[in-house]
């Protein structure tokens, strides 16, 4: 599948994700995965095989005591010929499960150099600000494609643990990260079409009063919020064409502006896949975001201004270019952030890139809906039980 791309240096080239695999290249590629540290070692994998083969025989092993009491002197011809079987298909199905994952990473990585991107088979413990990235423990990102020209960008799954023992329950997010020219205030766009029963999807929730309402439909699509006080800094971000991109190509996305950095989440949906198509998808969402960012790195903090005089916000983007035109020249291909654009010459109290403490994070809700759910499942077990008692 080959999908061009705007502006990109070279088509899209999806062929990695699902043309026949060559054996012989599998094999280098594993090597070489391993002799740079981003593969499995022999080590781990005669590892997996020896817990493969653990749990095989434990198993088995509780089952072959019922086995022989039922068959009595039977079952010493039997339990051993279903020994070997129970060995053989453990042994089987690890190595092909194995194997699986061996092609996955095989093609993920053909993919991405394909695109002039990069192939990392997971990072322990992403160093990201966003809002997933702090959560539980045992976090892990997977499967990670990067791109470093014209902008860094980052696809990845991630996962985090929350509780432990019986009561652990493991979370998995896709996630998109773009590195973004200069920091820019805390804002959330909660998208409307993912929210279940219970309202957002997202693990944290956000004073009400900070949300914002924008013109037209876009609250149909998103709840966004901002820091108190940066309402008019955050319609300076979301101008009419950067809502129309937002509502076309990414309503399926949760989004998180924090720092320097874009994010992008899908909660129970892998992100780095071997589907073409979900890729395609991606690419066009990341593609219509990029073109605007170069506006947004104009923006300065009016609270960090070095000098008197102005308000500190330069003047939105007002070419006048429709979606659908400056979609035409949107780059398919992600770089590494350009230097930060100066202020106006111009104007000699223009404050540096960055913002002002009030505006790095947006201020965090106490969950009382997720408390009233706990404790409305806890009452009905309560009576439940007495109920039972009686």
């Amino acid at each position: 599948m080959t999908t061009p791309q705007p502006g990109a240096a070279a088509p899209f080239d999806a062929r990695a994700l699902t043309e026949p695999v060559d054996r012989a290249r599998l094999a280098a590629w594993s090597r070489e995965a391993r002799a740079s540290g981003q593969g499995p070692r022999t080590g781990q994998i005669v590892l997996f095989l020896v817990v493969v083969l653990f749990i095989a025989f434990v198993g088995f092993g509780v089952f072959s005591v019922f086995l022989t009491v039922a068959l009595g002197s039977s079952g010493g011809v039997v339990v051993p010929l279903l020994i070997l079987v129970v060995v053989g298909l453990a042994v089987w199905g690890g190595i092909a499960w194995w194997n699986r994952q061996l092609v996955r990473g095989y093609r993920l990585a053909g993919f991405a150099s394909a695109n002039a991107m990069t192939y990392l088979p997971e990072l322990k413990d992403p160093q990201l600000p966003g809002m997933l990235f702090d959560l539980g423990h045992s976090r892990i990102a997977t499967d990670l494609v990067r791109g470093s020209s014209p902008r860094f960008v980052e696809f990845a799954n991630f996962r985090y643990t929350t509780g432990s023992g019986k009561e652990s329950q493991t979370h998995e997010w896709g996630y998109i990260a773009i590195k973004l020219d200069v920091p820019l205030p805390n804002i959330v766009l909660d998208a409307q079409s993912n929210n279940g029963f219970f309202g957002s999807n997202l693990p944290a929730s956000y004073d009400g009063h900070q949300r914002l309402s924008l013109e037209g439909d876009f609250d149909r699509y998103f709840a966004l919020y901002c820091p108190a006080g940066y309402e008019r800094d955050a319609l300076y971000l979301f101008t009419p064409d950067i809502m129309a991109r937002f509502m076309d190509s990414a309503s399926s996305f949760d989004v998180e502006i924090v720092d320097d950095w874009l994010f992008l989440y899908a909660q129970k949906r892998q992100v780095t896949t071997l589907d073409p198509a979900v890729w395609a998808q991606m690419f066009g969402t990341v593609g219509a975001v990029l073109t605007k960012l170069q506006q947004w790195a104009r923006w300065r903090d009016k609270r960090l201004r070095t000098a008197t005089g102005g308000d500190g916000v330069t003047a939105p983007d007002e070419s006048g270019a429709s979606p659908a035109t400056a979609a035409a020249s949107a780059p398919a291909q992600f770089a590494g952030p350009v230097a930060p654009t100066p202020g106006d010459p111009a104007q000699p109290w223009s404050p540096p890139p960055g913002v002002a403490p009030g505006g790095r994070r947006l201020k965090r809700a106490f969950p009382w809906v997720s408390v009233l759910v706990f404790a409305g499942v806890g009452i009905a077990w309560l009576v439940f039980r007495l109920v039972l008692g009686h």
